[in-house]
């Protein structure tokens, strides 16, 4: 269900094919051919604690590719990680100590951690994931040519607003209102609630903003006491990612119905979720990450969009909440929980 025409969609695809064979055809000996200096990785990942496992198997995806591509943290690379924990303050530190640390090449996570460090620095290279308009956030100059020194990997295009909303309606046929969980410091979250906004009427629902930076708890309880038959579209932000499982639990103790960015909200307890193989960006960043330190720039890798959206469903989640989950959605799911 990919919102992109079909042309632009097979397009695409076949980048991504393209990315993949150039990695596997390049002589296993020139991989292993390296340079004999130490080379320094920054790694920050704005929204997972180190014990998170929804981190650890980005992460370990990442340096599987790596090591496939000849590159071994402690042998010829040494990788200095940082753990934000959802926190923006920390995450503000965090980027200003890698930055002073000059490293060969940063990777990042998310739309506000991702804006920090294009504020820090227009030198070091930059390779992101989990960002959602590094165009319209002014990082890159265009997908196909980034210029500067930062590329990557999007997750969502603006229109995913409307299609979060339509999806939750479809869930919960009752609902007349909906709490988007949305931060001011991610420039795509105002894309996201203009598309679930403009959605919204043709629905029979209007949109209500619940700001993450506020007191979460207190934030969605207020919120779902004041709108009865309502619901909640999360929006993919550092905050919202930490604490997930808080938001779950609100969510059955309102008996709210949820929609999610991504596949593990649905894994540990959300309702439904609905967004891209972050899993496979992760490892397009190691093969990017490849790329630049063999002396390609980042400048000249475009930006890669998602081919395929998944959908999972928590069986689990709507029997806690009193929800029967349409069959039709069901057969439709990439992954049902039970």
């Amino acid at each position: 269900m990919p919102l992109t025409g079909h042309g632009e969609h097979m397009r695409r695809r076949e980048f991504i094919t393209l990315l993949g064979g150039v990695a596997a055809t390049w002589p296993l000996a020139a991989r292993a051919q390296q340079t004999g200096r130490m080379r320094r990785i920054g790694v920050l990942l704005g929204a997972y604690t180190e014990t998170d496992q929804a981190g650890q198997a980005r992460l370990g995806i990442f340096l599987k590719t790596l090591r496939e591509l000849g590159w071994e943290d402690g042998r010829n690379l040494r990788i200095d990680y940082r753990w934000g924990a959802g926190n923006t303050e920390k995450n503000r530190s965090f980027a200003a100590e890698l930055v002073r640390s000059a490293p060969d090449v940063i990777i990042v996570t998310s739309d506000p951690v991702l804006a920090e460090l294009h504020r820090l620095t227009s030198t070091i290279p930059v390779i992101f994931t989990q960002v959602s308009e590094p165009v319209e956030g002014g990082i890159v100059a265009s997908l196909a040519r980034p210029g500067g020194n930062k590329t990557g990997f999007q997750n969502f295009e603006p229109a995913i607003g409307g299609k979060w909303l339509d999806m939750l309606k479809e869930v919960a046929p009752n609902l007349k209102n909906a709490g988007a969980l949305l931060s001011r410091d991610a420039t795509a979250h105002a894309a996201f609630l203009q598309a679930a906004q403009n959605v919204a009427p043709s629905l029979g629902m209007t949109v209500t903003v619940v700001d993450v930076h506020n007191e979460l708890e207190r934030a969605i309880t207020e919120y779902a006491e004041q709108h009865p038959e309502c619901g909640l579209l999360v929006f993919p932000h550092p905050r919202t990612i930490a604490n997930r499982r808080l938001i779950h639990s609100l969510a059955v103790r309102h008996r709210t119905p949820a929609i999610y960015p991504y596949r593990y909200f649905a894994v540990d307890g959300g309702l439904i979720s609905y967004g891209p193989d972050q899993i496979d960006q992760w490892r397009g960043a190691a093969i990017y990450l490849d790329r630049i330190l063999r002396g390609e720039k980042p400048s000249e890798l475009p930006v890669q969009t998602p081919t395929k959206y998944e959908l999972a469903i928590n069986l689990k989640a709507a029997k806690a909440i009193g929800l029967t989950v349409p069959s039709g959605l069901i057969v439709r799911a990439d992954e049902v929980i039970e």
